[in-house]
């Protein structure tokens, strides 16, 4: 199964992110940034609450630690964004969530 939005292209089969449409140089993701990745591309626009995203990614309702969940953000935002510190596709939103714009 692909996901597309915008430019990029996830096959979640073998978990490789092509960023542009040409289709050249996949980065290849680890399984949970897969995950988590296509958690936020099927939902553009939306932000998703740290206990949703622990629930589809993780299967999991303890949120007494989510820096896991952090952690696999900022893998993401390097290896998709061309400037992780200034984020365009993969945006924070303080005491709601994350959410994924194209």
């Amino acid at each position: 199964m692909r996901l597309q939005a915008g430019s990029l292209t996830l096959d979640l089969e073998d978990r490789n992110l092509y960023l542009n449409a040409n289709g050249a140089d996949p980065v290849k993701l680890f399984p949970m940034e897969a995950r988590l990745l296509a958690a936020l591309m099927e939902s553009p626009g939306r932000i998703l609450s740290r206990a949703e995203l622990m629930r589809i990614v993780w299967q999991t309702d303890y949120l007494a630690d989510t820096r896991t969940l952090d952690v696999h953000i900022c893998w993401l935002r390097q290896k998709i964004e061309r400037d992780p510190s200034q984020p365009r596709h993969i945006l924070t939103h303080r005491g709601r969530g994350y959410q994924f714009k194209v």
